[in-house]
Parts: structure tokens; sequence; C-alpha cells
């Protein structure tokens, strides 16, 4: 179902608005809906990647509780990381 939205803008700002949507073929209405859609979309994924980032750190809780979390050095960690990203950079 479709739902409207309404919102205030001074004339200046309107008209401006019209005229760039204009300029691109679409009506200020088709630019507001599509900015709209975009902001939601940016909702969806970042919902989506909390949601995997949630269960990222409840995994890493848990492996710690069981006792099978490994802890690295933040001089290891580094250097696994730029180890990695040459490997990255060098197509593999």
């Amino acid at each position: 179902m479709d739902t409207r939205i309404q919102f205030r803008i001074d004339e200046e700002t309107k008209r401006l608005a019209q005229l760039m949507a204009e300029s691109q073929g679409r009506t200020l209405s088709d630019a507001c809906r599509e900015l709209a859609e975009q902001l939601a979309a940016q909702q969806r994924q970042a919902t989506s990647h909390n949601a995997w980032l949630t269960e990222q750190v409840n995994q890493a809780f848990e492996k710690l509780d069981r006792g099978k979390a490994v802890f690295v050095t933040h001089d290891e960690a580094s250097k696994r990381m730029d180890e990695r990203k040459a490997r990255i950079r060098n197509g593999g």
C-alpha cells in the first residue's frame, strides 16, 4: 500500500528543486520518491550488516566461553593484516 508524505519547504527551494528535477527528465515528486527509496535501501543494508555483526560478536563470545578463543598480540595482528593486504594487491 502506498502512503503519502508531506513536508514544508520555502518557495525558492521548491522552485530550484523542480528546475533541477525537470532538467533530469523527472518530476520533483519522482526525485523525492527516489531519495526516500535510497534512504530505505541504506537502512535495510545497515540493519542487515548490524545483524551480521551481532552474530559474529556472539559467536566470538561463545568461542571464548568454550575456551576455544585464540589471542594474538597487536603486532602479530598487524603483521597478518599487512600480509593479507599484500596478497590482495598481488592478485591472490
